[in-house]
């Protein structure tokens, strides 16, 4: 059966998936919004640190609904709690809050989903253990670019091709010194945070979305921060071929971003089977030998919907970590700070993410983005463009997202 018609046998018996939102922001906003008009579930709660935001939402939500119980509240912990949730969607961005929202809804027995890449990528091989092990279900979120590139690489491997090159286009300019004073306008303009604007914009969002699928996946960054060639769908495949055959790659069976074909996502696969190689030929997929599969979107928030059918339903997430440590979003300085500065964390003023393996992290020393958080206080002088090591910051292990990557690190350090 498929999820739609579970979801409508729930609408007929009465009993529709109770969902809870954290974070009733851009992303929010539109699942809990899109959510009134799904058969079969409901909004029960929403939480906003705004406390204006989440009614805002849940107004706007009540007005196409069906009238139910709903928590509205600025503490993530109300919704969590609430008996009337039986599955969480943290839409926060933000990876200590995300920590304590993955911790709640763990101690309270509830499903997780992400809307929140930032901590997935930092803490999501421990966490994903933890549900899985409690029984419950840890996910990424269908429509956000990591999982509908998977979908499009579980398509291919399903049907035996080999999957050369996963990627998604990049929709925003790449500038790596932006902040939120630099975006402010077009935030404004867009109706969005400027501190997320920024982070597409510096390169952060799109660095650590490839993180995740390469952690789903298994695949690896050719580079360290991946080439991001301008290319369109006649000429991808040429343009993210190996460098012997005129292209720009050293390996196969790596993650990668190109400006050009936003806002979809893409694999690149081949054949050895010349039957199979001609049939793709005479489909008109391409010239051969290999060939580009695309998806000219992703839906973001509005898909959501979909996983968390998915976590209730089937108990089956849309994408989680392989369970080994692959790649890593660490943290580079994008302005000069000096000694005893304070550095702020993701679509701020002082760092931005950069993709590399999770070996090259350890061999450097370097810092997962994510662990910016909280108090961390620069060590010594650091120049823009600098890579930083735990010998540059001072890193505040009073965080939750802190304490959970150690204990991470733990578990996974062979």
């Amino acid at each position: 059966m498929s999820i739609y018609q579970q979801l409508l046998a729930r609408e007929r018996s009465g009993d529709p998936i109770k969902v809870g939102i954290i974070g009733a922001g851009q992303m929010g906003f539109g699942l809990i919004s899109q959510i009134s008009k799904i058969p079969g579930m409901i909004v029960a709660g929403v939480c906003d640190i705004h406390l204006s935001a989440a009614e805002k939402a849940a107004n706007f939500y009540k007005q196409h609904a069906k009238p139910h119980q709903m928590v509205v509240t600025n503490d993530y912990r109300e919704v969590i709690q609430s008996d009337s949730v039986e599955v969480v969607v943290d839409a926060t961005g933000v990876p200590e809050v995300g920590a304590n929202i993955s911790l709640e809804a763990l101690n309270s027995k509830k499903h997780l989903v992400l809307l929140n890449v930032e901590v997935d990528i930092t803490i999501g091989l421990v966490m994903h253990k933890l549900f899985t092990n409690a029984g419950l279900v840890y996910s990424g979120s269908a429509g956000d670019e990591p999982a509908a590139t998977l979908e499009l690489y579980e398509f291919a491997k399903t049907m035996g091709l080999e999957v050369l090159v996963a990627g998604k286009g990049k929709n925003n300019p790449f500038f790596p010194e932006a902040n939120p004073d630099t975006c402010k306008a077009e935030a404004d303009s867009k109706h969005m945070s400027a501190h997320m604007l920024a982070a597409f914009q510096d390169g952060t969002k799109t660095m650590a979305e490839m993180n995740l699928l390469s952690n789903a996946t298994g695949l690896l960054p050719d580079k360290v921060g991946m080439h991001g060639v301008e290319a369109n769908l006649e000429n991808v495949a040429d343009k993210l071929n190996q460098k012997q055959q005129g292209g720009v790659l050293d390996n196969f069976g790596v993650v990668e971003y190109v400006n050009g074909l936003a806002p979809g996502v893409f694999v690149i696969v081949k054949s050895d089977l010349e039957p199979v190689d001609e049939e793709l030929r005479y489909l008109k997929v391409g010239k051969g030998p290999h060939y580009t599969l695309y998806r000219p979107f992703h839906l973001a928030s509005l898909e959501t919907p979909v996983t968390i059918a998915k976590a209730v339903l089937q108990h089956d997430s849309s994408i989680h970590p392989i369970g080994v440590p692959v790649s890593e979003t660490v943290a580079v300085a994008k302005r000069d700070i000096k000694a005893g500065e304070s550095l702020d964390g993701i679509g701020g003023y002082s760092v931005r993410g950069v993709l590399e393996t999770h070996q090259d992290m350890k061999t450097n020393g370097h810092i997962p983005i994510g662990l910016i958080s909280g108090k961390v206080v620069a060590k010594k002088d650091i120049k823009l463009g600098q890579f930083l090591t735990h010998d540059d910051v001072e890193l505040d292990s009073n965080t939750t997202v802190w304490k959970l990557r150690s204990l991470q690190d733990h578990l996974f350090q062979s």
